[in-house]
């Protein structure tokens, strides 16, 4: 609109959240490939604030689709299973070797449980990627329909490039942990649980032994993670200066250009782009050190295990098949610890993101209409501001007391200084924001008695910045009225003037307006916004600052096409340019939220007051 009365707030850096890539790790033998869905390696990992609340929100919300995660948590089951056999089976036969038996059988066993390991695996993965793309499905639709439900107030709170990341990287990032990282997940659980058993089994002694590694790998990860989740703090918040300094260069770059700024802007994105390099090169060499030592660790404790085991053959206490099988167990043991701890820093950066998403559904929505609300189908227009007070805060009134009673069809115009109060008027109108005291009154009607639906429908609005969509310029004119003919927007269009710049295009109608008509010039823009208010006929017009970005004599064109739009209906006219609302039926001047003057062009000339001196300097 042509003003934003909106005080300025400060709006959180668009959060840029880490990726996750899989990273398999080596095959362990007679095991499956651990490591898929890992966190990349120094990725920055963002804490949420409370995990246990939100995995159970996130858990209740996608009770629908819980039921395609039955077949991959009893894959997962299968998966580690064959895991857990294989080793066992790896020892049966150096044992069975050892004692001169044939080997045929326990080998096709084994071939059968590696080739059953593989179709686990595959299947696993497809059905987990299928599963959660449709519980991301559900979560991004249910955070749209949501942001959908806002009011403006919140919109005027938060950058739009912050919710665009909400939207998109947050609900990403529980994409990939769902698809990449829970089916792993479960079959690590399962495996370490049932190699576990198997060692006990085989050895408590060589179990004991084996898990003093595993305890100092905790500790280490501890130590290190303690360590780098300051660090890994910092770079997000530097990343957030660096997307939102980016994005200003970008959707700025005219303004940049025109003031010769390069040079400095260069110079603030690489003191920025420093900042990160130096903070993620700390951080990444930091938590780099945890899978060296980790399998420095592991070596030797599989080191321990491979003497203590020596030690008890000699002595005749375990023999050749139960050492082997032992030493890959303990192998495949110790992996999944690390990999999990892995996992836990992607759901972290996940629950995270989750809660960043909640925080948008958990906002206020517009207020619901009410349970006797009436419908606007088709209003006279007689409007009436009884007493209406309102600020965007608490502690700030944008408009003070102001009364005005709009006849049923008269032609209206607001004008003022800039911030005066003349758009927060017509948002208020339209129930964009409800009234802090007072009423507005329709035909009667108190507006919050009507539905809120009928009620934006019962409004023609064109604003200073036209707003186009990425289709087509017949379906942008018919936005308002999806049903209508091609004849109904080509009328439309020549009553808005805007069928002549239509003709010269490559496609004409079905021409698509690529970044929202930036290839359009600024008055065809608004032309085209004419004709959709035009094409919608609604009973009552809003027009703001609608010529103020046009040449003279588009300017004509636009106010001739406002005069047949605003014929035999209620209209209220904002404009700067006051030539074009002289011959209103009444004009109100608005300053700082007070009604300082009212009436017809001649009868406020004749006063020789505000508006007269208004005139009076745009005439020099």
């Amino acid at each position: 609109m042509s003003e934003n009365q909106t005080p300025a707030s400060p709006a959180s850096n668009p959060a840029s959240t880490a990726s996750t890539a899989s990273q398999p790790a080596p095959n362990t033998i007679g095991g499956p490939q651990f490591g898929g869905g890992l966190a990349k390696r120094g990725a920055a990992v963002v804490k949420p604030k409370n995990m246990r609340g939100t995995l159970r929100r996130l858990f209740d919300m996608t009770a629908g689709q819980r039921r395609e995660l039955i077949p991959v948590f009893a894959l997962s089951g299968l998966g580690a299973g064959s895991a857990v056999l294989s080793p066992l089976l790896v020892g049966l036969v150096i044992s069975t070797i050892a004692t001169g038996d044939p080997i045929t059988t326990i080998l096709m066993v084994l071939a059968a449980v590696y080739l059953v390991d593989w179709l686990v695996n595959f299947s696993q993965q497809y059905l987990m990627a299928a599963a959660g793309q449709h519980i991301v499905l559900h979560l991004r639709v249910s955070l749209f329909h949501a942001l959908e439900a806002l009011p403006l107030r919140f919109f005027d709170r938060h950058q739009h490039g912050e919710l665009m990341s909400r939207l998109t990287n947050d609900v990403d990032n529980i994409s990939e942990t769902i698809s990449d990282s829970f089916a792993d997940l479960m079959v690590y659980v399962f495996t370490i649980l049932g190699t576990l058993a198997c060692m006990i089994w085989l050895s408590v002694p060589l179990t004991l032994v084996s898990l003093v590694p595993v305890a100092l790998v905790f500790i280490l990860a501890k130590v290190i993670t303690t360590r780098t989740r300051p660090l890994y703090a910092k770079q997000q918040q530097v990343l957030g200066r660096l997307d939102g300094q980016v994005e200003e260069s970008v959707s700025g770059l005219s303004m940049v250009k025109a003031y010769g700024r390069e040079r400095a802007m260069i110079e603030e994105f690489e003191q920025a782009n420093d900042e990160l390099c130096e903070t993620g090169t700390k951080a990444q060499t930091l938590s780099g050190f945890l899978m060296p030592l980790s399998n420095a660790i592991n070596n030797f404790g599989f080191l321990m295990v491979a003497v203590v085991s020596g030690l008890m053959a000699v002595h005749g206490q375990a023999d050749v098949g139960v050492i082997t099988s032992f030493l890959l167990y303990v192998r495949q043991f110790s992996r999944p610890f690390t990999d999990i701890a892995n996992i836990y820093n992607t759901l972290q950066t996940a629950v995270a993101g989750a809660e960043r998403m909640f925080e948008i559904m958990d906002e206020p929505t517009e207020p619901a209409d009410a349970p006797n609300a009436i419908p606007a189908s088709n209003p006279r227009g007689h409007i009436v501001f009884d007493h209406v007070t309102f600020g965007y805060d608490e502690a700030h009134e944008v408009i003070h007391d102001i009364s005005l009673d709009i006849p049923a069809g008269a032609r209206v115009a607001f004008v003022g200084q800039t911030g005066s109060g003349k758009t927060t008027m017509v948002n208020l109108l339209a129930r964009f924001y409800d009234v802090s005291g007072g009423r507005i009154l329709l035909d009667g009607h108190d507006l919050r008695n009507y539905k809120l639906a009928d009620l934006r429908r019962a409004f023609g609005t064109v604003l200073q910045d036209p707003s186009l969509f990425e289709s087509t310029v017949a379906a942008n004119i018919a936005y308002g009225k999806p049903d209508a003919t091609r004849e109904e927007i080509q009328a439309a269009a020549r009553a808005a003037g805007a069928d002549g710049f239509i003709g010269r295009l490559e496609h004409g109608y079905d021409t698509v307006l690529e970044g929202s008509g930036a290839a359009l010039s600024q008055g065809e823009r608004q032309l085209l916004t004419i004709a959709r208010a035009l094409l919608a006929d609604a009973p009552i017009a809003i027009l703001d600052e609608a010529t103020s970005s046009v040449d003279t004599v588009t300017e004509q064109s636009i106010r001739r096409a406002m005069m047949r739009m605003t014929a035999g209906r209620t209209s209220i006219v904002i404009a700067h340019r006051l030539s074009t609302i002289r011959d209103s039926d009444l004009i109100v001047v608005i300053d700082h939220g007070h009604i300082l003057e009212q009436g017809s062009h001649a009868e406020l000339m004749a006063r020789h007051g505000t508006y007269a001196r208004m005139v009076a300097d745009q005439s020099v």
